[in-house]
């Protein structure tokens, strides 16, 4: 089974796709990890990839061929990424999105790189807006369409184990081969 959990910054992304693979005994590839693993490739910190990125439209294409890459490749897995369900595609066999208000996922950010919540808040609506934008350009990609999600959950409202426990239930009762009302992935192609 090829799960996706994605969602914007601070929504707890990383936390329910470790807890999730764990749980059922399968591999869980982050795409934070596989963007490090790019940075190291080129000599840098994830820092200064990321800044060059915002010029730069082949690190963010790089990035996208690899988890593409992963989605085709494994049938057992958790991916994890702003964009696992639209790179995944149809390869996914359920597509999840989590989200929280912004002040939530800002105190998270906040805790966890040890700034200040107003920091962490603004960094992540410029971030925000900065991929949507590249979203858009690169893919026609509408961030704020959450169709394509199989279920979409406010990590606000749950504890992580809960959430967890709430995406389980709904992988335990998938029916593998019930597309009906499985929503299309447009293929973002592989030809930049």
């Amino acid at each position: 089974m090829l799960i996706t959990v994605s969602g914007p910054a601070g929504s707890g992304k990383s936390t329910l796709a470790a807890s999730l693979a764990e749980q059922l005994d399968i591999e869980h590839v982050s795409g934070g990890d596989v963007f490090r693993e790019l940075a190291s490739e080129r000599g840098l910190t994830p820092l200064e990839l990321n800044r060059q990125a915002e010029t730069d439209d082949s690190i963010d294409r790089d990035l996208d061929r690899r988890l593409r890459a992963v989605a085709r490749e494994r049938d057992a897995l958790v991916l994890e990424s702003r964009l696992a369900g639209w790179m995944a595609g149809d390869h996914a066999d359920v597509r999840l999105w989590l989200d929280a208000p912004l002040s939530v996922r800002a105190e998270r950010i906040a805790d966890r790189e040890q700034k200040t919540v107003q920091t962490a808040r603004e960094e992540t609506e410029a971030r925000a807006q900065s991929e949507a934008l590249r979203y858009r350009e690169y893919y026609d990609i509408d961030i704020d369409d959450l169709s394509i999600y199989d279920l979409v959950v406010n990590t606000a409202r749950w504890s992580p184990a809960g959430v967890r426990e709430l995406v389980l239930t709904a992988v335990d009762s998938y029916h593998a081969d019930a597309d009906e009302g499985k929503h299309p992935v447009t293929d973002v192609s592989d030809e930049f």
